[in-house]
C-alpha cells in the first residue's frame, strides 16, 4: 500500500503535476482524506499485530471480514482510476497487483477463519 502512494507521488520529484480529485488551496482543506489515508494505512497494520497475538473465533470472522472490506475498497480505487480522463497504466497495473493479492488473502483468510483453534503461544 505505501508503494502505491509512493509511486503515484514519483511525478512531483521530477516536476511533474498530479492529477487532481479535489481542489485545495491549504491542508485544512484536505485534513479529513488524510485522517482517512491514515486509518486506511493504519489498521491493516493493527490487524497484522493483533493477528500474532490472538486465533480466536471472534477475531478470525473480523479478519476474514475486514480482508472483504480492502478487497471492495481496492477494487473501488481501480474502477475509479480507470474513469479518470486521464489514465495512469503503471497506477492501474499496480491496482491490479493489490487486488489479485487482496483477493489472495480473502481465501487464506476464509479458511483460517474454518480452521479448528489450536493453542496459541507467543515467546
Amino acid at each position: 500500500m505505501l508503494f502505491h502512494t509512493q509511486l503515484g507521488l514519483m511525478p512531483l520529484f521530477h516536476g511533474l503535476s498530479l492529477i487532481e480529485s479535489q481542489k485545495a488551496t491549504s491542508m485544512n482543506q484536505i485534513s479529513s482524506i488524510m485522517w482517512l489515508m491514515l486509518g486506511f494505512f493504519t489498521i491493516p497494520i493493527l490487524a497484522i499485530i493483533a493477528t500474532v497475538f490472538t486465533a480466536n473465533r471472534r477475531y478470525r470472522v473480523f479478519h476474514f471480514w475486514l480482508t472483504i472490506v480492502y478487497s471492495v475498497l481496492n477494487l473501488t480505487h481501480l474502477v475509479l482510476d480507470l474513469l479518470l480522463p486521464q489514465v495512469i497504466w503503471y497506477q492501474i497495473t499496480l491496482m491490479v497487483i493489490l487486488f489479485l493479492i487482496g483477493l489472495l488473502l480473502n481465501l487464506v483468510a476464509f479458511q483460517w477463519m474454518k480452521a479448528p483453534i489450536k493453542n496459541h503461544q507467543v515467546i
